[in-house]
């Protein structure tokens, strides 16, 4: 056994001994060995921060940077460095959302320092919390809601969108929830720095007073912890055992859904949940956040919903019995063929050869998250349309068009096939 994986151990029975008490003393587990390996955990492709320094460069002068990195953060004298904002187009395609880029230095300490703290809360986490945690997924998050609301009739979904996350989460009540469980001095200190590290945009430099900047690597971590004071325990701990029915909750990272067997459990809920965001902060987008009631296997606008990248709605089963079924969203299908598009333009002069295996693996990546039970007919639509887009523009790779589609149609099928749609995802509980 490693030795990350016995110092994980370590924090982790610590936590479990004293649960309800804060521990100190934990700046001792980040040291050389736990720095490197956080350095070789890094993607070596990542974009550079504001210092333009590459993975590889970090890397090079590792033996020398990381003991200085050491002492720096022990002493207290590291000083956390402006991030580097960018910005990256939205689902929508129309508007984009802000990305912070810290240094290699700086994500090589903020990693250390989340393998630390991820044990002590993995041990409070709830099970219904899936974003940003070892051994969770989107898939899974998709199956637990799939038998809530198919067979133990959780039909009133409160399908919530809060605006600018990231960017609403209040200093004070991190801070305040980061007592209960965490009061080594050094980390916390390191911590407050992250938080109140300058941003730069376009030459200028501002200092946040709430949020946390995506991108940073103990971002996920710092986000999961305000969201489980803020909205799991609560909901779990203090509205469930009021209600009359039965519910659930179901989150990815900052994106959420309640269910309910009573509609007016589901109401009483929906009244006060802006309420208590609010207190911390945080807003509901009064547009987009619905009280959705399923109807038995009908598929209408107004009762059907998004989430991960699906399109949620009832059905019936192959019994007849009525089900939560799925399917790629409209948009995120168009955002899919929209890069396909794209790299496929960017790539047609490379040689047929070499542009069907990149066809292949983005057709491979898109089946490995949407190949899920129900789905079938969207996977096919994909497929489809990728057919098209590669026959319009293998043709357009200079001098006469050689592909007509009687000869193209034999090099995707017989000399170079493309990869067809198939269910990764298939579910024995998901037919019933």
């Amino acid at each position: 056994m490693d030795k990350m994986s016995t110092v994980e151990m370590q924090i982790a029975e610590r936590a479990r001994k004293y649960p309800r008490e804060a521990l100190t003393n934990l700046n001792q587990y980040v040291d050389v060995t736990l720095l490197k390996e956080s350095l070789a955990s890094l993607n070596k492709k990542g974009a550079s921060g504001v210092d333009g320094e590459t993975w590889e460069h970090y890397h090079a002068r590792a033996s020398e940077r990381i003991p200085q990195l050491l002492a720096a953060f022990k002493s207290g004298e590291y000083r956390a460095p402006n991030i580097r904002r960018v910005y990256i187009p939205k689902g929508d395609g129309k508007t984009q959302r802000p990305l912070g880029l810290p240094t290699v230095e700086d994500k090589v300490l903020q990693t250390a320092v989340t393998k630390i703290l991820t044990p002590i809360y993995e041990q409070i986490f709830h099970d219904t919390s899936y974003g940003f945690r070892t051994g969770k997924s989107p898939h899974q998050a998709l199956e637990a809601l799939f038998q809530e609301v198919s067979f133990k009739g959780k039909r009133y979904i409160i399908d919530a969108d809060m605006q600018n996350y990231f960017g609403s989460i209040d200093h004070q009540c991190l801070r305040e929830f980061l007592d209960l469980r965490i009061k080594d001095g050094v980390i916390r200190r390191m911590i407050d720095k992250w938080l109140k590290a300058g941003i730069l945009e376009e030459g200028q430099v501002v200092y946040p007073k709430e949020g946390t900047p995506q991108g940073g690597t103990i971002s996920p971590l710092l986000s999961n912890v305000y969201l489980h004071y803020v909205l799991d325990a609560w909901f779990k701990e203090q509205i469930q055992p009021l209600l009359k029915g039965k519910s659930f909750i179901i989150r990815y990272a900052d994106d959420f859904l309640l269910g309910f067997s009573q509609l007016e459990d589901a109401r009483r809920v929906m009244e006060v949940l802006p309420k208590r965001l609010g207190k911390y902060g945080l807003t509901l987008h009064p547009e987009k956040t619905r009280l959705i009631e399923m109807e038995k296997g009908k598929q209408q606008p107004g009762n059907t919903f998004d989430f991960l990248g699906f399109t949620h709605y009832m059905s019936k089963s192959r019994k007849g019995r009525p089900v939560l079924s799925r399917k790629t969203s409209s948009k995120k299908l168009r955002m899919s063929l929209q890069r396909m598009q794209t790299w496929i333009i960017s790539n047609r002069h490379n040689g047929v050869t070499e542009l069907i295996a990149g066809v292949n693996l983005k057709l491979k990546g898109h089946y490995g998250y949407y190949g899920i039970t129900f789905n079938s007919r969207k996977l096919n639509s994909y497929f489809h349309q990728t057919k098209r887009i590669l026959h319009k523009w293998i043709n357009r790779c200079g001098g006469k068009p050689v592909w007509n589609w009687e000869r193209f149609t034999k090099l995707i099928t017989v000399w170079m096939p493309l990869d067809k749609p198939r269910i990764y995802h298939s579910y024995q509980l998901a037919k019933p």
